[in-house]
């Protein structure tokens, strides 16, 4: 059951990164926007995306915020490319992991260059 529920995330990821990358045309989602990990429940009721989006607090916000507003269309879209019993709501949560590893790298390199 595990493995299944780790499937179906995973599926669940390339379709809604290849939905944000091709299929919005939302003007505050910017360019650099991916989806670092998606976790569906076992009932497959609900789908929580981690969003990770290089920018300003502000350009954040506003990509959440369209996002937000564009679940439904992009629930729809799942129901359509993946078959289902039920197709997951989808809850958009802000993922830092990237930038956070950028700046640990940042660091990593000044202590280099300064040994």
């Amino acid at each position: 059951m595990v493995d299944r529920i780790v499937r179906i995330s995973e599926e669940v990821k390339r379709e809604v990164s290849n939905i944000i990358q091709v299929g919005l045309k939302d003007p505050r989602l910017p360019k650099l926007i991916s989806v670092t990990s998606v976790n569906v429940t076992r009932d497959l009721r609900y789908a929580k995306v981690y969003i990770s989006i290089l920018g300003e607090e502000e350009e954040k916000k506003a990509a959440l915020e369209g996002l937000k507003n564009a679940a439904g269309f992009i629930r729809r879209e799942i129901g359509q490319r993946i078959k289902l019993r039920y197709t997951p709501e989808f809850l958009f949560e802000l993922d830092n992991s990237i930038e956070h590893g950028v700046y640990i790298n940042k660091l990593i390199n000044d202590v280099v260059k300064n040994d």
